[in-house]
């Protein structure tokens, strides 16, 4: 079994981390960094380290009702904020997947990947970017954040397999297509 992440995080290290996103997402809205992803109405968009989801609500006004969300966690945890958030919301076009790597999604079906916050963590980070470009339409955008490395880095890290190329630069986030 590949592990990609750490799941060690205790229930109370959770709990305080969802706080501090909650007040995160209080002063820098979500929406600042998917209105960079380009994300419209119909898209499936696979949010990839999803956490306790600070992004299932605004990706839920982006997509409408005929996208699709797959929230991806390794933490059961997670998985229970992101189902709590969409039963309190009545936001119904949200697939939770609990995994530590591998998505069981068709190939080329999601428009847009989210990696937020989650690639610096990764213990199998070549193993995450295959199943993400297995996933991922010809034409769809991997979008890229994580304040917890540097662009040379970044665009290092992402583009040294040659599965996927830089598009653009945003202000917040970094946006790659399919290479190959």
């Amino acid at each position: 079994m590949v592990t990609a992440v750490d799941k060690s995080i205790s229930s109370v290290g959770f709990k305080l981390m969802t706080l501090v996103f909650r007040i995160r997402d209080f002063f820098r809205p979500r929406m600042e960094l998917l209105q960079e992803a380009g994300i419209g109405a119909k898209f499936f968009v696979l949010d990839y380290g999803c956490g306790p989801g600070s992004y299932i609500v605004p990706l839920a006004r982006l997509v409408g009702t005929s996208g699709k969300i797959y929230a991806l966690d390794i933490h059961p945890l997670a998985i229970k904020a992101v189902r709590n958030i969409t039963a309190r919301k009545a936001i119904t076009n949200v697939e939770t997947i609990e995994s530590d790597c591998r998505t069981g999604l068709q190939d080329s079906h999601v428009d847009t990947v989210l990696l937020y916050d989650t690639f610096h963590i990764l213990s199998r980070p070549d193993d995450v970017l295959r199943e993400l470009h297995r996933v991922l339409k010809p034409f769809g955008t991997l979008s890229f954040s994580d304040h917890h490395m540097k662009e040379k880095d970044i665009i290092a890290k992402l583009t040294n397999m040659g599965l996927f190329k830089l598009l653009k630069k945003g202000e917040k986030t970094y946006s790659f297509s399919k290479a190959r």
